[in-house]
């Protein structure tokens, strides 16, 4: 086992992984719960935020403010997430290029919302469908999933648990670009970690880390 910043995951090499994990009837129960709760009361609190970031996105580029995007979530089942346009483009599908620094397809106002990470607030709404939790592993482009779920041993396994706006690999500084399998594995074994490991403490734990994180914008992402 090899330690990494807050965590203790597997050091990469193949293993077999095994979903099969008995969580306590309250994890089940209240997990879910917090989830919408929570949801609600951020959509709530921060509507007049979101329809500002809206109107800057039409004013800044043509298109759409919404972008969706078809992903894999619990069990394989896709869906189609939402999140606020930070690009020129809207790829889905077969082919999705991994936005890199100084990326010409990124939007003025893209650049902040990614920066900062407004653009996944729209999220929230698939929480409330019940599509995603605010904890879970982050959801990748299929194109991406098709590429490393056959390079990487036991990448499928993160479709165990709902993905989520936010993860044990994000708090733990593993975002944004994976310009080597080896950056995608040890993202990977951030997620496969927090699948074996869950419970309502680090869940919260790991809500409060994003918070700390995207307030002092330490961040990777582009």
């Amino acid at each position: 086992m090899e330690a990494i910043g807050r965590s203790v995951v597997p050091d990469g090499r193949t293993k077999s992984f095994s979903a099969e994990r008995r969580l306590s009837r309250h994890y089940s129960v209240t997990s879910p719960a917090l989830d919408i709760t929570l949801a609600i009361g951020a959509l709530v609190m921060l509507a007049p935020l979101l329809f500002l970031i809206a109107l800057l996105i039409r004013f800044d580029s043509n298109g759409p403010a919404l972008f969706r995007q078809t992903r894999t979530g619990l069990n394989g089942r896709q869906f189609r997430i939402y999140k606020f346009r930070t690009m020129r483009v809207q790829e889905d599908g077969s082919a999705v290029r991994q936005a890199t620094k100084g990326d010409s397809r990124v939007t003025r106002v893209g650049r902040f919302l990614r920066k900062t990470s407004l653009d996944e607030l729209p999220q929230l709404i698939n929480v409330l469908r019940g599509e995603m939790a605010l904890v879970g592993p982050r959801p990748h482009a299929l194109a991406h999933d098709l590429e490393y779920g056959a390079k990487i041993p036991a990448y499928a396994g993160r479709f165990a648990v709902k993905p989520g706006i936010t993860g044990w690999a994000q708090v733990n500084g593993s975002r944004g670009e994976t310009p080597t399998l080896a950056h995608m594995q040890h993202r990977a074994n951030l997620d496969l970690w927090y699948i074996e490991n869950r419970s309502l403490g680090l869940d919260l734990q790991i809500i409060a880390l994003t918070a700390l994180t995207e307030v002092t914008r330490r961040t990777n992402a582009y």
